[in-house]
């Protein structure tokens, strides 16, 4: 009898867990800097951009469905905390000692992100320690988060894109920058810059609302499952090769 009830009870755990993911929906905020390319591409549906692309194909993989919102980014933090969105894509370099907060969880790292010191070339020279930003005005992007703000003036810009034109137009000596967003806008506007000290370095993760997080190890499934077959390199390659980003010259409308 003892058999029977112990194979009924596998039986009962397996279809809750599998009818628990069937109902789950998440709440996702599709919209992002519209500068943060190639990560996210905004009013693009058929390229996202690499983050874009990847989290529907994670939680497709996971057997879980998204309820797409649009918040503005700034509004982003105040809507996972009061639990409007149920995750988001960050990196814990960006948060002190890396904590992510009492009400979340993370997955397991999607790809790697880095963090820069970017300026003027002519500049280059003043920004190579890390430790040159304090107490600086530093163009930061409005609604993100740097995991040492309060070392340094935020001065807050819409896009990746308004933080180059910023240095060319010497609001600021320095701003923070993720590095491939930096050289592309560098490269569509005809504005050299420079690469200076680092100012993060990590992984890229899911950040999960707790009550959520019996979902982790079929989100971190489905990003080994994507790593492996090769789909986030693919991704990658997709948006970072030189002749697509020409080519999306006319759809970001430099």
């Amino acid at each position: 009898m003892r058999k029977y009830y112990r194979i009924y009870l596998l039986y009962w755990l397996i279809t809750c867990c599998f009818t628990v993911n069937a109902q789950t929906i998440l709440k996702y905020n599709v919209n992002a800097s519209n500068g943060w390319i190639p990560y996210f591409i905004s009013n693009s549906p058929d390229n996202p951009g690499i983050i874009g692309e990847l989290v529907p194909l994670i939680l497709s993989q996971a057997n879980i469905s998204i309820e797409n919102h649009n918040f503005p980014p700034k509004r982003t933090n105040y809507a996972l905390e009061n639990g409007l969105l149920d995750f988001d894509i960050v990196s814990p370099s960006w948060f002190e000692n890396q904590d992510l907060g009492d009400d979340f969880t993370q997955s397991i790292p999607i790809l790697t992100i880095q963090e820069n010191i970017i300026t003027l070339d002519k500049n280059a020279h003043k920004w190579q320690d890390i430790n040159q930003i304090k107490d600086k005005r530093i163009g930061t992007i409005r609604g993100y988060l740097y995991h040492n703000d309060t070392n340094f003036i935020r001065v807050d810009f819409a896009s990746e894109r308004e933080l180059i034109k910023a240095l060319h137009r010497e609001r600021v000596g320095a701003a923070i920058s993720g590095d491939l967003p930096a050289l592309y806008w560098a490269k569509q506007l005809n504005i050299p810059i420079t690469l200076a000290a680092i100012h993060s370095k990590g992984e890229l993760v899911l950040r999960l609302r707790k009550q959520h997080a019996i979902l982790l190890p079929q989100i971190n499934a489905a990003i080994i499952q994507l790593q492996q077959n090769g789909t986030v390199n693919k991704m990658i390659n997709k948006y970072t090769k030189k002749k697509y980003l020409i080519n999306y010259n006319e759809l970001t409308r430099v």
